[in-house]
């Protein structure tokens, strides 16, 4: 029986496909939000502890960090919901964490003795710009580029197993040069390996510099500090880059730049969820059958594409919050506005979106059987697709107006093997050439497409 929580959910990413974002969770859930909150708040406060220009906040001993380092690695959900109790008394959600903090340690004289030091000079800001880029950067890392991977490597090894598959292309829709089902497939691995590569390699940003990015309050308390070299060697220690020019908010470039990048490789895979939708649709692919599923309610015989439609869908789904939170994010009025908060809320949304999308794509491909008579019955059905390298070698040789007679013969027509062949018997060029020509069939007029397949 579903929990009945799945059922009451307004959002299917916490409804109907709970049970398939459970490896997103941990990044991008509330509980995951104030989980890094907390990390940055006692990052720095150590941080601040182990600089010796600060006389009144000495190092902490061993075991006053081993306990505030025990405050992140055991912060579960419930005290999450401890810190939502306190936030529903202050409406301020990071404020509500510093209360959380500075009770959670009142009875360690020595971390007490430095409360004041929590959340210092910071503005929510500082710590919230930190932990998304922390859950993003996680995230992609851990869930999203793997998955991707797998996506790359199964379409590889379908580009290899299929390299010298013979198919009828279709420009337009209609017959054209005939190619491999491997090489359409590895021009999809080529596309994505760019794509996965500019997705890795987007260094996340973040800033510590106060209430409108000039270091105001810091240099109150301490005006003979480098708190600037102080704050870069935070951000950097926490694995980010170091953005030195500000508002109130980091600007969120670098996540519009993610989420650019993530909507261009999902992009790619909607192209190909259609793509191979339409090759099962003229029986190119056949779907293995899984004996208990069901294809249609009134017609027993169908094996619908289910999976790749359902990647379709959810990519779609992901690239309209995806491009919304790229353009919307880099724009705040004056020095903040609060627009980017709620925004910045729906990342794992747009993200959960685009994990549906890749799994149900993987699924799809973990089914496909290529059928390679069917395409083969294609490319015999079409012998004028021969009219391009026929009309070619009539072009090297200097014969008149070679595009046109073989238009004349080919266009509309359905040309047969015999026909074309004795057309190709007319033709005044050398016999080599001619004989070159003769020994061609659709299903052989493949040029370095095999090659390519297996090369990539």
């Amino acid at each position: 029986m579903p929990d009945c929580h799945a059922l009451t959910a307004l959002s299917p990413l916490d409804g109907r496909y709970a049970d398939k974002l459970d490896a997103l969770r941990p990044y991008f859930s509330e509980y995951a939000l104030i989980r890094r909150r907390l990390q940055v708040e006692i990052e720095w406060l150590k941080t601040l502890a182990n600089e010796e220009h600060f006389a009144e906040i000495p190092a902490f001993s061993p075991a006053a960090c081993e306990e505030l380092d025990a405050l992140v690695a055991r912060f579960d959900p419930e005290q999450a919901a401890e810190v939502k109790a306190i936030e529903a008394v202050t409406n301020h959600d990071v404020k509500a964490l510093e209360y959380w903090i500075r009770e959670k340690t009142r009875a360690n004289a020595e971390i007490a003795r430095a409360s004041e030091f929590i959340h210092f000079a910071c503005t929510s800001e500082d710590v919230n710009n930190l932990s998304c880029a922390l859950m993003l950067h996680t995230a992609r890392g851990k869930v999203l580029l793997p998955l991707l991977d797998e996506i790359v490597s199964r379409l590889r090894g379908l580009a290899h197993e299929l390299a010298a598959t013979p198919m009828m292309c279709r420009t337009h829709g209609q017959p054209a040069t005939p190619s491999t089902m491997g090489k359409e497939l590895a021009n999809v691995v080529y596309r994505l390996e760019r794509a996965y590569s500019n997705i890795a390699a987007i260094s996340l940003t973040g800033k510590i510099n106060g209430a409108v990015g000039n270091y105001n309050a810091h240099l109150a308390a301490y005006p003979d500090f480098d708190w600037e070299a102080f704050a870069r060697r935070f951000v950097e220690y926490l694995g980010l880059e170091f953005n030195p020019y500000t508002i109130q908010i980091e600007p969120h470039d670098s996540c519009a730049e993610l989420f650019d990048a993530f909507a261009r490789a999902n992009t790619i895979l909607l192209d190909l969820d259609r793509d191979i939708w339409g090759y099962i649709a003229i029986g190119y692919f056949r779907q293995r059958v899984k004996e208990d599923e069901i294809g249609s309610s009134t017609m027993p015989h169908k094996v619908n594409p289910i999976d790749f439609e359902n990647s379709e869908g959810n990519l779609g789904l992901a690239n309209a919050l995806l491009r919304h939170m790229a353009e919307k994010l880099p724009v705040s009025r004056w020095q903040r506005d609060l627009t980017d908060s709620t925004v910045l809320r729906n990342m794992g949304v747009a993200l959960g979106y685009t994990q549906l999308g890749y799994a149900a794509l993987l699924r799809g491909l973990g089914k496909l059987e290529a059928d390679a008579p069917a395409m083969l019955a294609d490319l015999d059905a079409n012998w004028a697709l021969l009219a391009e390298p026929v009309q070619t070698v009539m072009r090297r040789h200097g014969i008149a107006e070679p595009y046109e007679k073989l238009k004349k013969f080919t266009r509309g027509a359905r040309v047969s093997r015999a026909e074309m062949q004795a057309f190709i018997q007319s033709l005044d060029i050398p016999q080599s050439d001619k004989s070159r020509l003769l020994e061609l069939a659709p299903q052989n007029y493949i040029g370095k497409a095999a090659e390519l397949a297996r090369r990539i």
